[in-house]
């Protein structure tokens, strides 16, 4: 049956290439983590890069995708488009059929044709094709299936297709679909940016070269395929709509928020771009946060906060009040869950951080927008219409408000803002509170690429280093690769600051939190040792291991036993377990909306950030701290089980954010519960057999590392066993201080802290009994200064709040009048003046009078006109600056 739904029509396209030997392989992240050219994945060939460039292998030499991509960075970003365009979209859904060395141009143009004919059922009088300009082997191999005036040739910014700055690329050969009449079809408006009749839906992309950093083209190890049909424009073709959003994937949100809105079928044409904006934002915000990424101020937390913050301002102009992103994102949710797993796995995580973000900005929309409004007016005045970047930059930085939300605001009512100084502005800011704009980052990998491409031709190691951190704490292997200040060496010596390649690796390399193994690599037979104090993978089939040689020398092809730290690794395995447990505990005990947002595995503690608005009281930690104990006492085994990433999400295990995974996942099951396993998570590190062998569990800390992430800290095993220990001998030695049984050390040192406040209430009251006596002695020294009653006097042996009552008394006594007196605590002089109200008329005010009598002593202060207190630190200067009191009354009288 001819596919016509959004979701069949996705499902017909996997179905098609499962049929012609294709592997269908899951969705990678939205995030791109190896890549630091890219902030989110923008096609669906970056997952497979390091298959092009022929660094990995895989069992499958043909793939296909429905790959979720993000284009709203350089040339992609679209967003101004986003909402009048029928078809410019932040996230949208990118189908692909993926060759590695396997098939070329002609497989790859034979199953377009058949997919778009024969499956989808498309007229082929309305179907065109383009190619790169010199490409005659795709004009020859077109010729099959369309005359050769249906086959156009474009330069290379429209038919020479690139990832980015550097990687894969190739020409390519695009696919068009004539939505318009027939009979005024004009073929020379194809590929128009803005022709909306003649529909560029798929492109085909012949990978034949990599772009290297200098911009020169290599070929690839093998030509290779990577083709991009965009399932939005696929599915408009299909139910002939004028635009995207009235096709499926749209037209049940919109309808949502028009139910939600109480909008008549004309409000909602007059609103036509408020409502595509929250469709738009609203599905690319739900899909950035299933994939683990948290609003924050920069990176691809900026961009998940921007587009909230966009939809939500376009929300509350076309009527909406209060939060509604929950209720678009359940759609999107029930629609598309089936296809994207995340989304369902996540939704209350989703739901939950998409309401507090709108809340969040809510608070600050209001001010922002009466700020920007002044500003608008302000230039009004002068005549003028550009907002400078500046100025846009502090309404970011100050008042929350992203500069595309700015730039929407202005363009409305026919102002500018200067992008390119708002640019100066942030990276000026980034520069000044040392981090970078949106937290990119580069890796400079010249050495490690020219080892791996050696050690590849050579046939030396074909497939890369063989990394198994799982064999076990020792194995042998022999050397192929020393590093040493930047360069490769071919033997190395004592004291020698090393970077040492091993054909295989046992060594654990950081990873999911999990910091790296250490230990030692031997000679053997020779009695050299190399100290390995950390491990890393630069590049994907190279793994180093870094540290000194401390006795002997070594060279290439040497052979060596590598040992790690076994007792180190146990540690380290004890609280990778540790955090496996505590994960489920805390989902259990706090709610599922609980997510991994961090982790650190070290040997000495765990680190864990989890996704939840408060804090968790003594209490609650301890309730879980006892569950978690009891699964550890429980001697759960912890089984390790290989499956293919959608079956094991389908069977509930967990993916954590921010870490890439392949088609073949690796899962750690602890125990069962019921029918289910009591955790199971997708997970690559090391750990203990049974949950047994981690001893105990013990938190240390919990508080707040950001809005809505929390983070706990605990420590399991010998390091708990050792915390415990000192804490009971602590325990031990205050009850033989105090001379009671442990058992009785708590109600002691309560009775301790009673005795302790009366004779603390006991002092206090002399204090101000002796406060009285020495107030009635000081009276004597009040004068006159100027008409005016003044007391000046430094007072021994009083506080603060004693000084306070003298002051009090002043006043009551003398009708009219001012006091500054002043005390010493701590080493610290403090001052305190009073004015009675008849005086303040007259310029006599305490704040005035502390404030420059406080400069004498070093310090600063101030308060009401009638009371103010003072402080300051060199407390011998204090009579010198009771001596400036006079000469203040009698200028404030004038």
């Amino acid at each position: 049956m001819r596919p016509t739904t959004s979701n069949e029509i996705r499902q017909a396209f996997l179905d098609y290439f499962n049929e012609v030997h294709h592997e269908v392989v899951a969705s990678s992240p939205l995030p791109q983590i190896d890549n630091p050219t890219l902030l989110f994945t923008n096609a669906g060939m970056n997952q497979f890069v390091d298959l092009f460039l022929g660094r990995e292998k895989r069992p499958y030499t043909r793939a296909a995708t429905a790959q979720k991509v993000m284009r709203v960075q350089g040339k992609h970003n679209d967003l101004e488009n986003v909402g009048p365009s029928p078809r410019h979209h932040t996230f949208f859904e990118m189908m692909g059929n993926f060759s590695f060395g396997d098939y070329f141009k002609k497989e790859a143009i034979d199953f377009a044709w058949q997919f778009v004919t024969g499956v989808l059922e498309l007229e082929e009088e309305r179907l065109w094709a383009t190619i790169y300009t010199d490409d005659d082997e795709s004009f020859e191999l077109w010729q099959r299936y369309l005359p050769a005036e249906k086959i156009l040739r474009f330069g290379k910014k429209d038919n020479f297709w690139e990832m980015g700055e550097t990687g894969p690329c190739g020409p390519n050969s695009e696919m068009f679909f004539y939505m318009g009449d027939m009979a005024t079809c004009d073929p020379s408006r194809l590929n128009a940016d803005d022709d909306e009749e003649f529909l560029e839906f798929w492109n085909l992309v012949f990978m034949q070269f990599n772009r290297e950093k200098d911009g020169s083209l290599t070929p690839l190890p093998k030509p290779s395929v990577d083709t991009g049909l965009g399932l939005e424009r696929m599915v408009r073709i299909m139910q002939r709509t004028d635009n995207n959003y009235d096709t499926d994937l749209f037209s049940g949100v919109l309808d949502k928020v028009q139910e939600l809105l109480g909008d008549s079928d004309e409000q909602r044409q007059e609103n036509l771009v408020g409502y595509r904006v929250i469709a738009d934002h609203g599905r690319a915000a739900a899909f950035l946060i299933a994939d683990g990424v948290r609003p924050s101020g920069t990176g691809g937390g900026y961009v998940l906060r921007m587009i909230i913050r966009r939809a939500v301002r376009f929300g509350y102009s076309i009527g909406f009040t209060g939060p509604f992103l929950a209720e678009v994102a359940k759609v999107y949710i029930r629609q598309m869950g089936e296809a994207y797993p995340e989304l369902k796995l996540r939704e209350e995580h989703v739901l939950r951080t998409l309401t507090q973000e709108e809340k969040r900005f809510a608070r600050t929309l209001e001010s922002a927008m009466v700020q920007l409004y002044h500003i608008m007016a302000d230039l009004n005045e002068k005549g003028e219409k550009a907002i400078s970047g500046e100025v846009a930059f502090d309404l970011y930085a100050t008042h929350g408000l992203p500069l595309e939300i700015t730039r929407d605001v202005v363009q409305e009512r026919g102002f500018t803002v200067d992008e390119k100084g708002y640019t100066e502005a942030r990276e000026a800011h980034a520069i000044a509170s040392g981090k970078g704009a949106f937290g990119e980052y580069s890796a400079e990998t010249g050495v490690y690429g020219r080892l791996l491409t050696n050690l590849q031709s050579t046939g030396q190691l074909e497939d890369g280093v063989e990394y198994d951190p799982y064999l076990g704490a020792e194995t042998e292997s022999e050397i192929v690769g020393l590093i040493r200040d930047g360069k490769l060496v071919d033997s190395v010596k004592v004291g020698d600051v090393v970077e040492m390649v091993t054909a295989v690796s046992n060594f654990y390399v950081e990873s999911g939190g999990e910091v790296s193994d250490t230990g030692q690599i031997l000679g053997l037979g020779g009695g050299a040792i190399f100290r390995v104090d950390d491990t890393r993978q630069p590049l994907n089939g190279l793994v180093v291991q870094v540290g000194e040689v401390v006795q002997g020398e070594f060279k290439l092809n040497q052979l060596v036993r590598l040992q790690v730290d076994n007792v180190r690794r146990s540690d380290i395995r004890r609280n990778h377990t540790a955090t496996h447990i505590l994960h489920q505990e805390l989902r259990d005990r706090l709610g599922t909306h609980v997510t991994q947002a961090g982790s650190l595995v070290a040997p000495d503690r765990l680190r864990f950030d989890f996704t939840h608005e408060s804090g968790v009281n003594s209490e609650t930690l301890a309730e879980i701290e006892g569950k978690i104990n009891d699964a550890i006492l429980a001697n759960y085994p912890v089984g390790i089980e290989y499956m293919g990433q959608k079956e094991a999400i389908g069977q509930g295990a967990m993916a954590l954010f921010g870490e890439k995974y392949g088609d073949i996942v690796r899962t750690v099951q602890i125990g069962y519960e019921g029918e289910r396993p009591y955790s199971f998570e997708l997970c690559g590190g090391l750990h203990v057999a049974e949950t047994n062998d981690i001893g105990l569990f013990r938190f240390t800390s919990e508080g707040a590392v950001s809005a809505g992430v929390r983070r706990v800290e605990a420590v399991t095993g010998r390091v708990a066993r050792q915390l415990i220990a000192e804490r009971l001998n602590l325990l031990d030695r205050l009850a033989g201080q105090l001379n009671v049984p442990v058992s009785e050390l708590e109600s002691r040192i309560e009775t301790l802290q009673a005795e302790q406040k009366a004779a603390q209430k006991r002092i206090e009251q002399i204090q101000q009994r002796m406060a009285g006596m020495q107030f009635d002695s000081i009276m004597a020294q009040t004068r006159d200064v100027a008409g005016v009653k003044l007391l000046t006097a430094q007072v021994e042996g009083v506080q603060v709040d004693g000084l306070r009552q003298m002051a009090d008394r002043f006043r009551d006594n003398v009708g009219s009048g001012t006091a500054v007196l002043a005390t010493v605590n701590n080493g610290k002089p403090i001052i305190i003046a009073a004015v009675t109200k008849d005086l303040i008329p007259r310029g006599i005010k305490a704040g005035d009078i502390v404030r420059e009598v406080a400069k004498v002593v070093g310090g600063g202060g101030g308060g009401r006109p009638d009371m103010a207190q003072a402080g300051g630190k060199d407390a011998a200067k204090l009579p010198e600056a009771l001596a400036l009191v006079p000469k203040l009354i009698e200028k404030a009288i004038g």
